[in-house]
């Protein structure tokens, strides 16, 4: 396969074509790597990957607060000296990331404006205006950039790549939108570009003529008044002819999020063009990213010569032995990313990594189940949706005896519902994996079998896990009789009509509202909160990506609306003191979920060990299922 050739990039000799994207991780207070960080890039290279290109280590924090780690005196070295020591034991060459900062899109609070180019708009505070950065601070900062540099090499980098992207400082400077300026670091693209190619001007100054620098930049920002594509291909040219080593392509900014960091709306490989655009452009290794986890397709994408290397992100996450399990033909085994950004949820919210599909993310150490034990415990699984299809494979990873009970003819659960819609199929990856998984430990697993608290105690189980899920919660509405709950849609069990109504702006409703227009002529979406997706609890990229769906899609949406009333063919409701109706033929209803875990009570006092876990406790996310199920066979 041409994603295992030896390869290089100038000086930089590489096992493969796979390199771990950058993702800013969590420090210690200094900003040095945190030991966890340190075990969590070290997994990575174990898992085979070729290169690994840390996240953003700012070089400063003169101008703005630490967002990440920090690369800027000699105490920082130290711990990246372990990370990189760490990750060459396995073959795997490492990548600094250097970032001269945030700008805009700096973390800041209502007060405080950033720095930025010109007095543009800060991103998260736009009634905030940035203070434009003077000369003296640009190159204070060029100074500090090129230092950096220094110290990563001094660390043992093999490679430096500049974070000059996804409208961060150096791409508020190159962009139009955001710099108005009118000195030397404004004005024509050259101008623009000033800034990026003084930093990379320092760089090559403190690292020497072969010391391989990379750049991360965006050619296109795909919104409007953003970056077109023509000027990024010049930006390519431009770039090239400063001597770096190769490009690291984006697509997006902080306004098009989703279109920078996939979401599971997006399409495999949705960067492809614009990657493939520019490697047309230039003669130096180009890196390309976007949803390229499966590995026909990243192996189709070299072959045809729309890219140098497969960038992965959070499939690494995800599983960071992706590179070998391809490598071996074990590609079934792959733990699938699911695109629901909660490691970047989490980040946003001051933590460190969290996956969805993976407990061991960040707690390579921590969180490892127990050796297997020569004591047999039984454990039963009652039900088969992700929180128990987690349990059960962790059951069976330590070596129990394992049943799984579930109702219905199938494992997956909710998730079914979740990953029918056509532009949500990464979620039926995870259910594939999954039951693989089961099968493949030896769970026995018995479809369309009913639990009762009498069948579970005769089975006198050492361990039992309620993950029964939940059900549709349906409003005391007038003529609710005649609507039915989302899943009911979603799972095909039921068809639109072709004027629907779907009660419920939050996400399931959302998602089921995009659905359904895939049948229908008219989808409205009817929510009492003052907008949709007020409750949803997922990250902006995934936020934007479902309103921007909504939107191409045509839904109509009437927030701040009580239902009053749900007739055969209209919903009627108030909004603003008056009345209203919508006519249709449809209602369904999106109005939450609520815990199915009836057996909880049946099964007090006739049972050893019992724990609820994920919608069975309180319907949540996957990522609650899933780990629930896994930590409570951890600790057991």
């Amino acid at each position: 396969m041409r994603l295992f050739e030896k390869t290089r990039i100038g000086s930089m000799k590489l096992k493969n074509r796979i390199v771990m994207g950058p993702m800013g991780t969590t420090g210690e207070a200094d900003g040095s790597y945190c030991l966890e960080g340190i075990r969590y890039f070290e997994e990575r290279a174990k898992g085979g990957a070729g290169l690994i290109i840390t996240g953003a280590n700012v070089v400063t924090t003169k101008y703005e607060p630490r967002p990440c780690t920090e690369l800027s005196n000699f105490h920082n070295v130290e711990r990246l000296n372990m990370l990189i020591d760490r990750c060459h034991h396995y073959g795997a060459k490492v990548c600094v990331q250097l970032s001269p900062g945030l700008g805009r899109q700096q973390f800041t609070d209502p007060f405080t404006p950033p720095y930025s180019a010109s007095d543009c708009a800060a991103f998260w505070f736009p009634a905030l205006k940035c203070k434009p950065l003077t000369i003296e601070q640009i190159h204070d900062i060029v100074d500090k950039v090129g230092y950096s540099a220094f110290l990563a090499k001094a660390a043992g980098a093999d490679a430096v790549e500049l974070h000059a992207y996804g409208g961060y400082l150096l791409d508020q400077f190159h962009s139009k939108q955001w710099n108005t300026r009118t000195d030397e670091y404004g004005g024509d693209l050259k101008n623009r570009m000033r800034f990026t190619l003084e930093c990379i001007d320092a760089i090559r100054k403190n690292v020497g003529p072969n010391f391989p620098i990379l750049v991360k930049f965006t050619p296109v920002h795909k919104v409007e008044g953003g970056r077109e594509l023509e000027e990024g291909l010049e930006m390519a040219k431009i770039l090239e002819a400063a001597n770096v080593d190769a490009l690291h392509v984006d697509v997006g900014c902080y306004e098009a999020w989703y279109k920078a960091i996939s979401t599971v709306y997006q399409d495999e490989g949705h960067q492809m063009d614009v990657v493939e655009a520019v490697k047309k452009t230039v003669s130096i290794p180009v890196l390309g990213q976007g949803k390229m986890f499966n590995p026909e397709k990243a192996e189709r994408a070299i072959a045809e010569g729309k890219t140098d290397f497969i960038v992965l992100a959070h499939q690494m996450l995800a599983d960071p032995a992706w590179p070998n399990k391809v490598k071996e033909g074990n590609i079934m085994d792959i733990v699938p990313c699911i695109g629901c950004n909660e490691c970047l949820y989490a980040g946003f919210a001051g933590k460190h990594y969290y996956c969805s599909v993976n407990p061991l993310c960040y707690a390579e150490d921590s969180y490892q189940l127990p050796p297997k034990s020569d004591v047999k415990k039984s454990v039963l699984v009652i039900g088969g949706g992700p929180g128990g299809m987690s349990a059960a494979i962790a059951a069976a990873k330590r070596g129990f005896d394992v049943e799984l009970w579930e109702k219905s003819f199938r494992l997956g659960g909710t998730l079914w519902a979740a990953g029918l819609p056509t532009f949500k199929r990464d979620v039926l990856r995870l259910i594939t994996y999954m039951e693989r998984q089961v099968l493949k430990l030896g769970v026995k697993v018995r479809l369309n079998t009913e639990a009762t608290a009498e069948a579970v105690a005769a089975g006198n189980f050492d361990k039992v896990i309620l993950a029964t899920g939940s059900k549709p919660l349906m409003p005391p509405i007038e003529g609710i009789q005649t609507a039915a709950p989302a899943n009911d849609y979603l799972l095909g069990l039921k068809k639109p009509g072709k004027k629907v109504v779907v009660i419920g702006g939050g996400l399931v409703g959302c998602e089921t509202a995009a659905y359904m227009k895939e049948f229908a002529e008219e989808v409205t979406i009817v929510e009492m909160l003052e907008d949709i997706l007020k409750t949803a609890d997922h990250c902006l990229n995934n936020d934007q990506a479902l309103r921007a769906m909504l939107k191409e899609r045509n839904i109509g949406v009437v927030a701040g609306a009580k239902v009053l009333k749900i007739s055969p063919n209209s919903v009627s409701y108030t909004k603003d003191g008056k009345e209203h109706t919508i006519e249709c033929d449809t209602v369904i209803v999106a109005a939450g979920f609520e815990p199915n875990n009836e057996l909880e009570d049946a099964l007090d006092k006739k049972v050893k060990d019992l724990t609820v876990i994920g919608d069975a406790e309180n319907p949540r996310k996957i990522i609650t299922a899933v780990h629930e199920g896994y930590h409570a066979i951890r600790v057991m």
